[in-house]
């Protein structure tokens, strides 16, 4: 599965990349036809200084865009927040394909 990245406003490691692309990869045991991915990371100018990291992870599957967006203090700690809400999302969405 291919994995699109884009950091807007900063540069990211690749520590922070590959980490994305492995959790990412994960979501291709719950559902083979996904056709690809897309990761935005942001950092956000706020009051708050402790949750400034922006993720939005997209998935496309046949027929439907699944999206997941999550405000953290650390990337790592967002994505993985959006990769569980993916992964509900296709057990839902295979759910109803067997039905």
């Amino acid at each position: 599965m291919k994995i699109n990245v884009q950091s807007i406003h900063f540069d990211a490691d690749v520590q922070l990349l590959s980490f994305i692309e492995k959790k990412g990869s994960k979501l291709a045991q719950f559902f083979d036809q996904i056709i690809d991915a897309e990761a935005i990371l942001r950092l956000e100018k706020s009051s708050d200084d402790h949750k400034n990291k922006l993720v939005e992870f997209k998935v496309n599957i046949p027929g439907q865009l699944l999206f997941a967006k999550d405000h953290a203090k650390s990337f790592e700690e967002a994505v993985d927040v959006c990769i569980e809400s993916l992964r509900k999302q296709i057990l839902k969405h295979k759910e109803k394909l067997a039905v």
